[in-house]
C-alpha cells in the first residue's frame, strides 16, 4: 500500500472519531442523553458525509449505526452512552 492510502484510510478514522466527539459535545450540551435519531439528524447529516440510504436501511430502529459514504461510519454503545468508529467497507489496499 502506498503511503498515500495509508494516510488518506487513517484520515477517514479520525474524521469518524472528530464526529463522534461532536455527537458527544452535543450532548453534553443538552444535559440529557437524546434519542439517536436526533443526534443523526442534528450532527450527522450536516457533516455531508453520511450514507443515508444504507444508514436507513442497516443503520437499525433505534438507529445504532451510522454508515458514512467511505469505508467508515459510527456505532453507538448504548452500555457506555457513546458512538465510536466502525468499518463497514473494504479497503483497497
Amino acid at each position: 500500500m502506498t503511503e498515500t492510502a495509508q494516510v488518506r484510510y487513517i484520515d477517514m478514522v479520525d474524521e469518524a472519531w472528530r464526529i463522534a466527539e461532536q455527537a458527544q459535545n452535543y450532548t453534553n450540551t443538552l444535559g440529557h442523553e437524546p434519542p439517536t435519531q436526533e443526534v443523526y439528524e442534528k450532527v450527522f447529516l450536516p457533516t455531508g458525509i453520511v450514507d443515508a440510504a444504507k444508514t436507513a436501511k442497516e443503520g437499525g430502529n433505534p438507529l445504532l449505526k451510522v454508515f458514512f459514504n467511505n469505508p467508515y461510519g459510527l456505532q453507538y454503545r448504548p452500555d457506555h452512552k457513546n458512538w465510536i468508529p466502525f468499518r463497514h467497507g473494504e479497503l483497497k489496499l
